[in-house]
């Protein structure tokens, strides 16, 4: 019997569309990036960081995660998880680390530098990620991590590209 494929489409609208039901925008989430990289990169533009987040979302694997991490926020909140489980998303648990290990399959997408971004977001909680921190507004113990692991993500992503660009400017000097 052949494998039926979901087309990359339909995954990536539904996981835009479940961030947007959860409160997070694709704008929110390029406003953590610009506050990632706004010291590194002069000039950096809204449009540059929305453009990078876009593109991370794109990746299969962010949206894997995005979908399995959303749809176990919200059993959570239905209460329709097994106890112990339950209990430990509802109150997100400090030791519980799956939700960070769902991430850091979408930090690991643009190498060590994202590792080090996420790391510190996790930490700070800027922007929608402290609204998703909350615990009055929802069970979000997957998506405040995850949505700092794209923020992360695309904010290497930025940074990876720049220093391209950087070399290819000298590289031009050079041969002039």
């Amino acid at each position: 019997m052949a494998e039926k494929h979901v087309h990359s489409q339909v995954v990536y609208k539904k996981a835009v569309e479940l961030l947007e039901q959860r409160g997070v925008t694709i704008e929110a989430i390029a406003e953590i990036v610009h506050f990632l990289q706004e010291s590194y990169i002069p000039n950096l533009s809204n449009e540059q960081c929305m453009e990078s987040v876009q593109a991370v979302l794109k990746k299969r694997e962010v949206q894997n995660a995005l979908l399995t991490g959303i749809q176990l926020d919200i059993l959570a909140e239905q209460k329709h998880l097994l106890s112990p489980l339950q209990e430990m998303l509802e109150a997100d648990e400090s030791l519980f680390g799956v939700d960070e290990v769902l991430s850091l399959a979408i930090v690991n997408l643009y190498g060590s530098i994202g590792f080090t971004n996420y790391g510190y977001v996790d930490k700070l909680k800027h922007g929608i990620l402290q609204k998703l921190n909350d615990k009055k507004n929802g069970v979000h113990t997957f998506l405040d991590d995850l949505v700092g692991a794209i923020a992360a993500a695309a904010s290497s992503r930025l940074a990876h590209r720049h220093r391209l660009e950087e070399e290819d400017q000298e590289a031009a000097m050079l041969e002039d």
